[in-house]
């Protein structure tokens, strides 16, 4: 996606320097002409100008006054030299044209074709500043997304940028349909209204009652009405700030850690959550008996089960079984070995 865009960013680059040094070569045709003219034939600056601007252009209105030999010579050489550099610049001018309109269709097609060929998807429902972020980081992380959002510079960005998008109303069924929410895997509702997001929420829905639905809210109040309306989660991004704040504020130190852990980009120690497989060797086996410990550096934070209970802490004895999900915390390499032993 980003080697795309630095591709058509070159292109677009390479192509503006070629128009620039048409219009500078253009430049000093227009300055030699002038010059040659009131050298050749003692007109004045004006003169000098009109009858070189007349003659590169192929005009033709007719000589300005009667052209001497020399100046006559000159204006053939004057005609040749000023009619190819036109037609370079011109070329380059229309060939850039042709070139930006010609990527702007493909790109529509492929991302019209990357479209239609989504699958265990999120559809992105608004494209603020969160939306922004919620797009970009599921993107980073190799999980596909098609944002909807009413604002046609939003769509310009995400052209850009190679993530499918619609500009159209996110609230309406038709273009929830063509997001293709029957086949979605979530849906994230963060649309500026909680009004919008409430019957979002209640639209997506009715269209596909497995669908996970993450909805932002505002107010508190809206928090109880979203997850009636059938929202799985519910974030209230105000609330969430202010404890963040107060929690840097009281505990610095765990606040540093969890940004470590969750949000660090250039360490090693990251949290995961771990789903295990029905034919994981650990399936069935102890913590104690499991190795992970021993053989990676690996801690299991919490396990939780299929009915979505939490253990924290677990003890040595506590069992990991398949369909459970474990909060591990290690090195990214680690959590890599750990997660291919419990996927099976």
């Amino acid at each position: 996606m980003f080697t795309t865009y630095r591709r058509d960013r070159t292109a677009s680059s390479l192509g503006t320097r070629s128009i620039i040094r048409g219009f500078i070569l253009l430049a000093l045709i227009i300055l030699v002409g002038t010059g040659g003219y009131m050298l050749i034939e003692g007109w004045s600056a004006f003169e000098a100008l009109y009858m070189t601007v007349i003659t590169i252009t192929t005009v033709g209105y007719g000589e300005v006054r009667t052209v001497s030999e020399p100046g006559r010579v000159f204006t053939v050489f004057l005609i040749f030299m000023g009619m190819g550099i036109m037609a370079y610049t011109l070329g380059i001018v229309a060939q850039m044209m042709v070139g930006f309109q010609l990527r702007a269709i493909i790109g529509r097609r492929k991302l019209g074709l990357k479209k239609r060929s989504l699958r265990n998807h999120y559809i992105i429902c608004g494209y603020g500043r969160i939306g922004n972020i919620i797009a970009h980081e599921l993107e980073a992380n190799a999980i596909p997304v098609i944002v909807i959002d009413n604002a046609p510079e939003a769509g310009e960005s995400l052209e850009r940028e190679g993530i499918p998008y619609i500009v159209d109303d996110a609230t309406s069924e038709d273009v929830l349909r063509e997001a293709g929410i029957e086949r979605a895997k979530g849906l994230v509702a963060v649309v500026l209204s909680d009004a919008d997001n409430l019957f979002l929420t209640m639209t997506a829905r009715g269209l596909n009652p497995d669908l996970f639905i993450l909805a932002r809210a505002d107010e508190k109040p809206t928090e109880r009405k979203l997850l009636r309306a059938g929202a799985n989660k519910v974030v209230l991004p105000y609330l969430i700030g202010g404890r963040r704040m107060v929690q840097t504020i009281l505990r610095p130190a765990v606040t540093d850690f969890i940004d470590f852990t969750l949000h660090g980009k250039n360490i090693e120690l990251k949290m995961e959550e771990l789903p295990v497989g029905e034919r994981s060797r650990l399936a069935g086996v102890r913590l104690a008996d499991s190795g992970v410990r021993q053989e990676m550096n690996v801690i299991i934070v919490a396990i939780r089960d299929k009915d979505g209970k939490m253990s924290f802490n677990p003890s040595s004895e506590s069992r990991i079984r398949a369909g459970d999900t474990l909060v591990a915390l290690g090195p990214v390499s680690d959590l890599e070995k750990l997660a291919r032993i419990l996927s099976g």
